[in-house]
């Protein structure tokens, strides 16, 4: 039970807020707080040392202050800011939650051009109504960065103590 959770809440989580950001331009509290709850029952139960665990915490903090920060000022949304702290606790304090940081910028990058591009063209006119392009097209939106969080959190989690964890569990089975 503990080995699936661990590989099917957070991959759930990033696709689902991904899609309910194209869909409706929010990502969901229930979504950050079910990545939140999940990890902090199920990272002891993996006999995950305390010092590690209290460190994966002061990455969501610290995620958690300088997006709280970036929302404060206007430069992201609240949904982004709160999966970003979420997705750092599952990374913690690291090389994976710096190569995750890193990915979803250059995955956020790409989008934003994708998108700026799609919008000019002709294209978004005749596409435009789709439920899935409709946000996208609309000028007046801001780009749904959800999808290039849930991209880097999918690149990096492979490589997280958390599923090289549960694969060895699954190797010894």
């Amino acid at each position: 039970m503990l080995v699936a959770a661990i590989f099917v809440v957070f991959p759930f989580c990033m696709a689902y807020a991904a899609v309910s950001d194209v869909l409706s331009m929010t990502i969901a509290n229930r979504v950050s707080m079910l990545l939140a709850v999940t990890f902090l029952i199920v990272a002891p139960l993996t006999g995950m040392e305390w010092q590690v665990y209290a460190m994966h915490i002061a990455a969501a903090v610290a995620v958690l202050a300088v997006t709280f920060t970036l929302f404060a000022i206007g430069g992201m949304g609240g949904g982004d800011a709160k999966l970003l702290a979420a997705t750092a606790l599952w990374m913690g304090l690291g090389p994976d939650l710096m190569q995750y940081l890193v990915y979803s910028a250059f995955a956020g990058g790409v989008l934003t051009l994708l998108i700026l591009s799609y919008r000019r063209s002709p294209l978004s006119v005749y596409t435009g109504h789709n439920a899935f392009l409709r946000n996208l097209a609309d000028k007046d939106e801001g780009v749904p960065y959800g999808i290039a969080l849930g991209i880097g959190g999918l690149a990096v989690y492979p490589d997280t103590a958390l599923v090289q964890w549960a694969l060895e569990r699954l190797a010894s089975m």
